[in-house]
């Protein structure tokens, strides 16, 4: 008789014990998500990406690369933030990566001197739609906008990066 006693109290806490491990698990589990779902809303508003997109940038090696500078700093005036009197003013040097492995490297490479014209103008326009405060702060993503419309202008994604070798405000 002690024996079953035993018995059916060692049942009686396992039992116990799975349930208080499965509410245990649930809260867990639902605290979780909502975690997950917090951070994700949060990496929204600052416009953060979670998960790298594959089609974003071509992994180029170095020694697959050529580097152009453009010769002259230029100097470009900035959008005006609302109720400014006075222009602002950047002054930057732009590099050009470009992929030697290409198809339409071969193309481009000896007329890419005498296109500076059009691509100093693309820079202009890009640089230019930014208000001092934004390019301040944003000066990869006009990086990206020169290198979206550089791809545009070429029709080719033989240049694949955008960067700036010096750059100042005023």
């Amino acid at each position: 008789m002690k024996k079953n006693l035993l018995s059916i109290i060692i049942l009686s806490l396992l039992v116990v014990n799975i349930i208080l491990t499965v509410v245990m698990m649930l809260s867990v589990i639902k605290t979780n998500s909502a975690t997950a779902e917090l951070v994700t809303d949060i990496a929204g508003v600052l416009e953060l990406e979670l998960t790298k997109d594959d089609g974003e940038t071509p992994s180029v090696s170095l020694a697959d690369t050529e580097v152009y500078t453009i010769a002259d700093a230029m100097t470009i005036t900035l959008k005006r933030e609302d109720g400014e009197t006075e222009d602002h003013y950047c002054i930057v040097n732009v590099a050009l990566s470009l992929d030697m492995t290409s198809e339409d490297y071969a193309t481009y490479k000896d007329s890419i001197a005498t296109m500076e014209g059009i691509i100093k103008s693309e820079i202009f326009a890009v640089v230019g739609s930014y208000t001092l405060s934004e390019a301040q702060i944003s000066q990869q993503q006009m990086c990206d906008d020169i290198l979206e419309r550089l791809q545009a202008l070429f029709d080719s994604k033989f240049i694949y990066k955008v960067s700036f070798s010096s750059i100042m405000f005023g």
